[in-house]
């Protein structure tokens, strides 16, 4: 049976969204000067996109984006995993974080681009042009980093929460593409108590404006 439209635009959409917001946290504490540049670009890049994926989903929903992304509760988004946790000060986790996710997400992307529904695979085209330099940037660190303990430790965590990114479809082709084997993914579930603090965080302006901030 074929998924609704707006559960994958969601998945999507939530993913973008809460990376962003953790790659955020680096800004103005990142360990070089043209990191705390890098992940704050990057940071925005991903809110953006997650901005356009609300705003095709808030269509169909008969809604708008702002209420997507900051009305719902804690345990309606659908973010993966991977995404949820705060890293700040933990550089190997957070580029192993980087690389995973860009990987998973590149996967994805390549699949939507064939997607019969030409919204879908037009959205999709226009993220991968913009995500390529996501994606070049996390291969960099990678490559500087892989032969580092803490760093294989950080990847060999967070390899069960990429697959879950994916649809079981899918992940053979990160397996390949970051030549692993597969393991036991961690699957999307109800978020827990670590998201219910940045939710709170994300979305207090919103909350605490009568009318509801705009985005």
């Amino acid at each position: 049976m074929t998924r609704p439209r707006t559960d994958l635009l969601l998945e999507l959409a939530d993913d973008e969204l809460i990376l962003g917001w953790r790659d955020s946290e680096w800004t103005g504490i990142a360990p070089f000067l043209e990191e705390d540049v890098a992940f704050s670009s990057i940071a925005q890049n991903e809110i953006g996109h997650a901005r356009a994926l609300y705003e095709l989903a808030a269509r169909d929903l008969g809604t708008d984006a702002d209420v997507l992304a900051f009305d719902r509760r804690p345990e309606e988004y659908c973010c993966a995993p991977l995404v949820q946790a705060g890293l700040v000060g933990d550089w190997a986790g957070t580029i192993a974080r980087h690389f995973l996710y860009e990987a998973a997400d590149a996967v994805r992307i390549e699949a939507l681009k064939a997607s019969p529904d030409a919204e879908l695979a037009g959205i999709a085209a226009k993220i991968d042009r913009e995500e390529t330099y996501h994606r070049l940037h996390a291969e960099m660190w990678e490559l500087r980093l892989r032969d580092e303990p803490r760093f294989r430790a950080a990847f060999e965590v967070r390899w069960p929460l990429a697959l879950g990114v994916l649809a079981p479809d899918l992940r053979p082709r990160l397996a390949e593409r970051v030549g692993r084997e597969e393991v036991e993914p961690v699957e999307r579930s109800t978020p827990g108590t670590e998201f219910e603090a940045l939710w709170n965080e994300m979305t207090m302006v919103r909350r605490s404006a009568p009318t509801g901030a705009q985005w």
